[in-house]
């Protein structure tokens, strides 16, 4: 399946090549994470997860010199004042960010340019994050009078380390690639000409030389297992590798190693 880039969501445009979907936020001139992109992004992510098994991997970046700079503020303005509009803002995209974190098919945020707030909240729900070398990252919640609502003080200290999580949160500085990095916010920084490159060779590699079927067994195993006690995350693990064990492509990978030569995964 091929979909060209003039597959388009509200503000989202999808193209699927060689089993990896590219998504593209679009919303110039900052791709401002609007109530408009929220809901383009959940149409696509939930187009991608009716789609069949060609579509292995996903590589979500932005359109532009951007990633995401931010949340849409001119949106918060009607709810000051109003709590519980603003708890309801951040449910909605807490969703969404949830729902791509529990994907059983990876995400991979190629961070192009300005990541912050909610853009960076979402590269956090995303499983691997690589990003430019120039990209700016960051929270910048508190200059608002706010904190990050859309999952920046729950996965940001679980990404990097606590005392660390908090001085960005605190203080809403910004950090390039190499210093995100250097604290684990991101797989990798690269010089911003190569960044989809870097992106796609990843997932290239998941998405075509690896088994479907232990992909997502790993990817559930280390998402779901991290947020429960170590007893029950090993059970969980010890039963999904017990259950590979019964499929085509356990088989085969056993075989071909045997056999020294690269295995013929068929997902099955």
């Amino acid at each position: 399946m091929t979909v060209g880039v003039g597959k388009k969501f509200s503000n989202v445009k999808l193209k699927v090549e060689n089993n990896i979907a590219f998504i593209f936020v679009d919303n110039p001139p900052a791709n401002a994470l609007n109530s408009h992109t929220i809901n383009g992004l959940k149409e696509c992510i939930h187009f991608i997860n009716q789609e069949d098994s060609r579509i292995k991997v996903v590589i979500i970046s932005g359109e532009g010199k951007f990633f995401i700079a931010g949340a849409d503020i001119k949106e918060f303005v009607p709810a000051i004042g109003n709590s519980q509009t603003g708890e309801e803002m951040a449910k909605r995209a807490q969703a969404l960010f949830s729902e791509i974190e529990k994907m059983e098919i990876p995400i991979i945020a190629a961070i192009n340019g300005a990541c912050l707030g909610g853009g960076l909240e979402l590269a956090m729900a995303c499983h691997m994050r690589i990003a430019a070398d120039d990209a700016l990252l960051g929270q910048p919640e508190v200059n608002l009078g706010l904190i990050p609502g859309f999952g920046g003080t729950q996965r940001l200290p679980r990404l990097t380390n606590k005392a660390k999580a908090i001085e960005l949160i605190l203080t809403g500085d910004f950090i390039k690639g190499p210093e995100a990095e250097r604290i684990g916010l991101v797989n990798r920084s690269c010089p911003s000409e190569f960044l989809m490159d870097e992106a796609i060779k990843l997932a290239n590699k998941i998405a075509n030389e690896r088994s479907a079927k232990s992909v997502a067994a790993a990817l559930y195993a280390v998402t779901k297992g991290t947020k429960v006690e170590l007893e029950e995350g090993l059970d969980l693990e010890a039963g999904l590798f017990g259950k590979l064990f019964n499929t085509d492509d356990m088989k085969e990978g056993v075989t071909a190693f045997v056999e020294k030569r690269k295995p013929n995964f068929i997902d099955k």
